[in-house]
């Protein structure tokens, strides 16, 4: 077997200089489309990627599941020691379980694929950087969210783990860097977010003055202004705006880092690499800034005791919002924000989200036991009467996921994105030109490294190509027909308004659970749904030149009406329907939750 060079990133700095010397790429992430005139030349191979084998994929995510619950309990341990507390598991759940939960999942990815490399491959050397192995630390949820897409975080930890674990096997090359602090390109402020920043700290002392101790606290709740207000009007409150605030900055103390989660070598291999690494990555904020964050979390003008908290996406990356919330202990209300929710045969945000909510609010979907999942309807999306154009075009959205794994749950997972731009191809490709002309392609707003523009203008140039910044409710006004790609948010919300729709996606890639796969099975029943490009793009043709006369038909409207009341029920007064259900929440003293 000829002997390659391992490359782990499309960081071309870890690339040798002699580019005719047999490389091994170990994922697609190392072919950026843009830079296909380095690497297209070279002698390589692509290791296979694990996880398309998605059999592999639920049972890893099984696995990971279970560890994940393990080492939560050992690190809560572990952080109540450090920081001379006594908190609860369900208190680090909520303040450290979602980051823990992405890390390892991660961990997990970058560990397996370069076992599984030099596994099965002939492998000479690896070059790696020299950088800091403390400058990949976030500070927060909110960075980590930022860093763990792009090429130097993972070089880092590709770095880390071939050095810890295989040194002996292969050679590695370190390359010295001037400037050891890794580049993450992150997204710059733009003048209009400091404005609102500003604002937003300008609003939060003001309230401070405002609010009682026990009323109703909501924050980044996925509404408009106004029901936001009508909302807390009707709780009989003075209506109040909190938004997120700035988690303290601190910095890293590398003795607070000599220590790993207690080990025992009976445990698997990857236990024990989780248990090693998690302290080496382990935001700033959890660590040496906790002292700063609890102290914040005290000076905040937010009430002492909230009757209850309510939320869409503050659970996630705000982390003064978790510590407050932690510490509080009231009930805490989560909203579903966006699709796939309810759908899906795996999701770690899913499962989060409900583990630390007293109450999950869902879109029309409930768990079997209807005790901690309220399907109250798809408060978020506006009840206006959005309307589409008969005699308009075809607006194709598309979506992007991050090159490299994240967490994980029924969707396309890294180089599988590749797959899933290739259905979009075909699909427009079987459409007679006549009809292609009518397209408007909506690229996602996050690129990620695919390339998505060039990718598009390379293979069909007369297609029209939106960049994704334009609001979508007015793409879809102009639309004959809206042509849903992936199992989300968008294809819900035209459903639910009433939309001409076809949706087309592979079903090995967007698994669906037992629950919800009847009722796609009616959506297919009427050609609303398809699991292949090939039918997508046969009935677009069909129903072509009377859309309405098949959307309006009486066997769509009821398969539609159907799916919806599951799925995506529109609600016409969200603010009511909201109050009379958090107040009933309020009062039900029967809530508990097995961790607290």
């Amino acid at each position: 077997m000829l002997a390659r060079v391992l490359i782990t990133t499309a960081d071309e700095r870890t690339w040798p200089k002699d580019k005719n010397e047999p490389v091994l790429f170990l994922g697609e992430w190392c072919l950026l489309y843009s830079r296909r005139h380095v690497w297209q030349g070279m002698d390589y191979e692509v290791v296979t990627y694990h996880w398309d084998d998605r059999k592999k994929l639920l049972l890893d995510y099984q696995y990971l599941q279970c560890l994940h619950e393990e080492l939560l309990e050992d690190l809560s341990v572990q952080l109540n020691h450090m920081h001379d507390t006594d908190h609860t598991l369900h208190y680090w759940r909520i303040l450290v379980g979602v980051w823990l939960g992405y890390f390892v999942q991660m961990l997990y990815d970058r560990w397996f694929m370069i076992k599984y490399a030099i596994e099965s491959y002939n492998i000479s050397k690896c070059y790696i950087l020299d950088q800091n192995e403390y400058f990949s630390v976030p500070n927060d949820m909110e960075q980590f969210g930022k860093i763990f897409v792009g090429d130097s975080w993972n070089e880092v930890i590709y770095a880390q783990l071939l050095k810890a674990y295989w040194a002996n096997n292969i050679r590695l090359k370190v390359i010295n860097l001037s400037n050891k602090k890794p580049v993450y390109n992150l997204e710059k402020t733009s003048s209009k977010q400091y404005i609102k920043r500003a604002i937003s700290n300008f609003v939060a002392k003001y309230h401070g003055i405002l609010p009682k101790n026990d009323e109703f606290f909501l924050i980044s709740t996925g509404f408009s202004l106004e029901v936001n207000l009508k909302i807390q009007l009707q709780l009989h409150q003075i209506p109040k705006l909190w938004h997120k605030q700035e988690t303290p900055k601190s910095k890293i103390n590398k003795e607070r880092r000599k220590w790993s989660l207690l080990e025992d070598e009976k445990k698997e291999q990857f236990n024990l690499v989780a248990r090693r690494f998690i302290s080496q990555h382990l935001p700033v904020v959890y660590l040496e800034g906790y002292k700063s964050l609890v102290l914040l979390t005290q000076k905040l003008p937010w009430p002492v005791r909230p009757k209850l908290i309510y939320t869409s996406i503050a659970y996630s990356v705000d982390d003064v919002f978790k510590c407050w919330a932690a510490e509080k202990k009231p009930l805490l209300v989560i909203n579903q924000h966006g699709g796939n929710f309810g759908t899906n045969t795996f999701s770690f945000e899913e499962d989060h989200q409900i583990k630390i909510a007293d109450k999950w609010l869902s879109w029309g979907w409930s768990d079997p036991l209807g005790v901690k999942i309220l399907p109250i309807g798809a408060l978020s999306i506006s009840s206006k009467n959005v309307k589409h154009n008969p005699k308009g075009g075809v607006l194709m959205v598309e979506m992007a996921l991050p090159r490299y794994s994240y967490y994980l749950y029924s969707v396309p997972v890294s180089r599988q994105w590749l797959d899933y731009f290739n259905d979009q191809q075909r699909f427009i490709s079987l459409l007679p030109r006549y009809l292609q002309n009518f397209f408007l392609v909506r690229l996602h707003p996050k690129d990620y490294g695919w390339d998505q523009f060039s990718r598009y203008n390379d293979a069909m140039p007369d297609i029209r190509i939106d960049d994704g910044q334009k609001k979508i409710v007015k793409l879809i006004e102009q639309c004959r027909i809206y042509i849903s790609t992936y199992n989300a948010t968008t294809f819900l919300e035209v459903l639910g308004w009433n939309i001409p729709v076809i949706i087309f996606w592979n079903p090995l890639h967007w698994e669906l659970n037992e629950d919800a796969i009847p009722f796609f099975e009616v959506l297919e029943s009427v050609g609303i749904f398809h699991k292949t490009p090939d039918s997508a793009a046969q009935k677009l043709i069909e129903v072509w030149d009377d859309v309405d006369a098949w959307w309006k038909s009486e066997e769509v409207q009821s398969a539609r009406e159907e799916f919806s009341l599951k799925y995506v029920q529109i609600v016409n007064n969200p603010a009511s329907k909201l109050v009379n259900i958090l107040q009933n929440v309020a009062n039900d003293n029967k809530i508990s939750f097995v961790d607290k």
